[in-house]
């Protein structure tokens, strides 16, 4: 396993065309997809034939650098979850989302912050990043609350996309946080 990022607890790697049946068990999970698809999971064969050769697909547009990476336990090795760093599809490289999706084993464990801090660390002293952003529901106080420890700013609003308005609390939209590297140098 070629590690792309340590922590003092994680290691993250980049995803490989083995490694489906791990992006699938916590797709299936109804609490991990809550706010992400209203509790359904994500089809396998989408994950196969879609998700999986888009994140191998990311790695070479963004040079390995930028993308999604599994997230294991440095001790054990258990597959966690997945962090990712990446631009928008036709967005600028130096404007790049962070976001996490974790095993509810891995919950509670101040793992997603971890992995967010360091990928935050990578992404303006390594990968000449100028801003990095975060999205999820409002009502997704989970994830509000790993984005303020991270010192992001709420940044705005967002309106529910119609493909998510069967989702919990998708009458109060979603939010935007934001870092700017000036304001991460100052912490």
């Amino acid at each position: 396993m070629e590690t792309y990022l340590e922590t003092e607890r994680l290691a993250l790697r980049r995803f490989t065309a083995d490694d489906a049946d791990l992006l699938i068990e916590l797709d299936s999970d109804p609490a991990v997809m809550r706010y992400l698809s209203g509790s359904i999971p994500t089809a396998p064969e989408l994950i196969r034939e879609r998700d999986l050769p888009n994140i191998l697909a990311g790695y070479e547009k963004w040079g390995g650098d930028l993308g999604l990476f599994a997230a294991h336990e440095k001790d054990g090795g258990a597959f966690i979850g997945w962090f990712l760093l990446r631009p928008e599809p036709a967005g600028p490289r130096h404007e790049v989302e962070l976001g996490y999706r974790l095993r509810q084993a891995a919950w509670g464990k101040g793992y997603a912050t971890e992995g967010s801090r360091a990928l935050l660390d990578k992404a303006f002293m390594e990968l000449g990043v100028c801003m990095v952003w975060a999205a999820t529901m409002s009502v997704n106080h989970g994830s509000r609350n790993i984005m303020e420890k991270l010192e992001m700013t709420l940044a705005g609003t967002l309106p529910t996309p119609p493909d998510m308005e069967m989702v919990e609390g998708s009458e109060f939209g979603g939010v935007r946080y934001e870092i700017a590297k000036e304001q991460w140098e100052q912490q």
